[in-house]
């Protein structure tokens, strides 16, 4: 008994074999006829059965349908000089097509495989110059649906392409599958300049291809190394900076600022005193030595020396301060 899963046409092509060999039986063997069975599966039978094994082993191949193609320009009466143009993957459309630089190409399309709307893994237009071979593909924008549809403007060609006299347009289609791909020529796009005939700005912008070769030399001038300010301008700063000193002791005493307690507050925290004025006074000696020969790298180290010891003997200081003024000591 045959399979249930043994197709049609696959089930015809055996009932043709057998029929067949009962006649090539018939003809050896006089006492035995094949009349009846030959009545049965008449030619008829066998010709349903050839076409339904041919149809499911032929090789399905993508394609598109219903394409259509608009070239729009931007403004006023942009619709009066839209150029439309019906698709076609037999045959391209005759002569050239323009493509100003406020112009926007349009297509859409319905892709199909075996005739089906099918939607592939790959699908562009791709626009070559045969007279440079270059080429650039655009993906369209496929829907579950096989419909297709592209935009593509004046300015997103690349500057080379722009460059050509004419350019080749294919519909490639390609995908999984036993489905032969398709790549067929359908229109020729000529880009074109401006209104008043002169080349666009893309078309004369084309920049030059690299070539790798020898470079000239570069000739690096260093700058001159920083000089500090003239002695004169440093003195009279430096003076003004150590006359600000009395007045402000000045404006300390005339404040109201009480000295009777120094030798208390160094008698309980001298080495927190000490070494908190000397952190002080250590950085303005790295800043005075950074300003007269040393580097960046030889003061930020000092610096972070200073820095540590200022924090810690700051710290213990500020605690006496708080121990007096908790005792209601001013």
């Amino acid at each position: 008994m045959l399979s249930r899963q043994c197709s049609v046409p696959r089930l015809m092509l055996l009932l043709a074999q057998y029929v067949y060999t009962l006649h090539q039986q018939s003809s050896r063997h006089s006492l035995i006829s094949a009349q009846p069975i030959m009545r049965l599966f008449s030619a008829p039978v066998l010709a349903v059965a050839a076409a339904l094994f041919s149809q499911a082993h032929a090789k399905s191949s993508w394609s598109f349908k219903d394409a259509q193609l608009k070239i729009q320009g931007k403004g006023a009466g942009s619709e009066a000089s839209t150029v439309t143009k019906d698709l076609s993957a037999a045959s391209p459309v005759a002569g050239s097509l323009t493509l100003a630089p406020s112009d926007t190409l349009k297509l859409s399309l319905t892709l199909t495989s075996a005739s089906r709307p099918s939607r592939p893994h790959q699908a562009f237009l791709t626009l070559s110059d045969p007279a440079t071979a270059l080429e650039d593909a655009f993906p369209l924008d496929v829907k579950e649906s096989g419909k297709a549809t592209l935009s593509l403007a004046h300015k997103d060609i690349p500057l080379q392409l722009l460059a050509a006299a004419a350019l080749d347009a294919r519909i490639v289609l390609g995908s999984f599958g036993s489905a032969a791909p398709l790549a067929a020529p359908v229109f020729t796009l000529a880009p074109a300049g401006n209104s008043d005939g002169t080349p666009s700005a893309a078309q004369t912008a084309v920049p030059a291809a690299p070539r790798y070769g020898k470079l000239p030399d570069l000739h690096h001038t260093f700058r001159d190394e920083p000089r500090s300010p003239p002695a004169f301008i440093t003195i009279l700063f430096a003076g003004a900076v150590f006359a600000s000193l009395p007045v402000l002791l000045g404006v300390w005493l005339t404040l109201g600022a009480n000295l009777a307690h120094l030798g208390e507050a160094i008698g309980k925290a001298p080495v927190a005193y000490a070494a908190f004025l000397g952190s002080v006074i250590g950085m303005e000696g790295v800043f005075a030595a950074y300003y007269v020969s040393w580097t960046l790298f030889q003061v930020l180290p000092a610096i972070a020396v200073l820095g540590v010891v200022g924090v810690v003997s700051g710290s213990r200081a500020l605690t006496e301060v708080q121990d007096r003024r908790l005792a209601g000591k001013r």
